[in-house]
């Protein structure tokens, strides 16, 4: 009968490797992607959003998408063993990742789990201490192979039985990549991506748009979160707030957020971005949504500006609510209700800055 593993992947090079690892051993594997609300879109490059199943066709695996959903939410406004730096809950992700794992597995009937995880690599949940802590919480002890750094762990019991041989399993050890791409090259791996972050939560900009919008709405709608990760953000109120486009792009993916109840802006006739104003607004804030769409349109030179205003129907239909003729916000008003974190200035792209200045926890 064929061993089979179940492996958490990221499609990043760390998890490839140990399920190719695995592989080479005879071992049956099924890679799971998880999903959840704060990763990064396809269009990037970081390993988060990297196609998971080009190197599932060339080395024989195969992968299933779960989404987390809301139970990720849930660890992230509550985690038990508290956050990172910034909004990241890395040990309750992993244990959670590791519990859908391990329903998976039961139904499968499979013999261990599998994680590319590398002693030292990541300062949260990567160390050697929280291991055996994180099976524990996951319900997983004794069943997970973590095959790039097994030889500085006690061996797990897919080892100790027989299934795999711990002999050709590794030592890897600390943040270098250096024997990771040795590796791949022997494995004739190609096609990783660079070490990069992902997950958005790690974002110090994102994690404070996060907290802020956490601290106005408890159970805020998915829509409002994948909004985080676009535009400029501006608290208008206790009860609302606006996000205004940087480009095309932008304004495209505010358009296709806009929800029944929205309201959107913008400046007919000159380039201009795209406003979405969500909660309830009073007349004070429509009219400093307005300044605010018109001081990022091309006509912010002018002493005045007409902006018009669209109320959201059932369908997403836009209905014209009003011709609202403002100046453009000065930058005081502006820096007051701006949503970012004190000292930072938020780019063009939150996923950018992600990758910038995070790493990703490797699967």
């Amino acid at each position: 009968m064929a061993v089979k593993a179940a492996a958490l992947f990221s499609g990043g090079l760390d998890s490839t490797l140990a399920i190719i690892s695995m592989l080479r051993q005879g071992v049956e594997v099924t890679a799971i992607s998880f999903q959840n609300h704060f990763g990064c879109d396809i269009t990037d490059r970081s390993s988060c959003s990297k196609d998971p199943y080009a190197a599932s066709e060339k080395f024989g695996f195969d992968v299933k998408l779960c989404h987390l959903a809301d139970k990720f939410i849930e660890i992230v406004k509550h985690p038990k063993f508290g956050h990172g730096k910034n909004m990241n809950p890395c040990i309750d992700c992993r244990i959670l990742m590791l519990k859908e794992a391990k329903v998976f597995l039961e139904m499968t009937g499979g013999d261990f789990l599998i994680t590319g995880e590398v002693i030292g690599q990541r300062p949260m949940s990567q160390r050697r201490e929280c291991f055996p802590l994180i099976d524990k919480e996951a319900g997983v002890a004794g069943m997970v192979v973590r095959p790039l750094s097994a030889k500085l762990l006690p061996p797990s019991r897919a080892e100790l039985s027989g299934l795999i041989d711990r002999e050709r399993l590794h030592a890897f050890n600390g943040r270098t990549r250096r024997p990771q791409i040795e590796l791949a090259r022997e494995f004739g791996l190609t096609d990783f991506p660079n070490p990069a972050g992902g997950c958005l939560l790690t974002d110090p900009i994102y994690a404070y748009r996060l907290k802020e919008l956490f601290s106005h709405v408890p159970e805020p709608p998915v829509r409002d979160i994948n909004l985080l990760k676009i535009g400029r953000h501006f608290r208008l109120s206790e009860t609302c707030k606006a996000v205004v486009g940087r480009d095309e792009v932008e304004n495209n993916a505010i358009d296709a957020h806009a929800a029944e109840g929205d309201i959107t802006m913008a400046v007919e006739d000159v380039g201009s971005p795209v406003t979405i104003v969500t909660g309830a607004a009073d007349t004070n804030a429509l009219n400093a949504a307005a300044s605010l769409t018109a001081r990022y349109a091309d006509s912010k030179y002018e002493n005045s500006v007409t902006v018009s205003a669209y109320k959201i129907a059932g369908g997403g239909a836009r209905v014209p609510l009003a011709q609202m003729t403002v100046a453009p916000c000065n930058s005081n008003l502006l820096n007051a209700l701006r949503i970012e974190g004190k000292g930072r200035r938020a780019g063009k792209n939150t996923g950018e800055n992600t990758r910038k200045n995070a790493r990703q926890d490797s699967l």
